[in-house]
């Protein structure tokens, strides 16, 4: 089956297209799709992966189609983001 892994920062956004058998979970597809070696950042403990715009854990069965999402950590907290913006105004 094939899926989409995304990953996007400010100015990109980086879509691999893999192939998984039958079964294949969302840390698998992540695994598969090389950008974990080709953004380390993302390996980290803080990293976080969803399918279609919702959080889900690693061993999450894929199916065919789905758009598997790697979650950049925050850099400010929204609360926090929304008070600066206020300051400024």
């Amino acid at each position: 089956m094939k899926v989409s892994v995304v990953y996007a920062l400010p100015g990109a956004q980086f879509v691999r297209e893999v192939e998984l058998s039958a079964g294949g979970t969302l840390a698998m597809a992540v695994e598969c799709s090389g950008l974990l070696q080709e953004f380390p950042e993302i390996g980290g403990t803080s990293a976080s992966f969803g399918v279609y715009g919702r959080v889900m854990p690693p061993y999450t069965i894929l199916q065919p189609g789905d758009r598997v999402e790697i979650y950049r950590q925050l850099l400010v907290a929204p609360a926090e983001a929304r008070r600066k913006r206020v300051r400024k105004r």
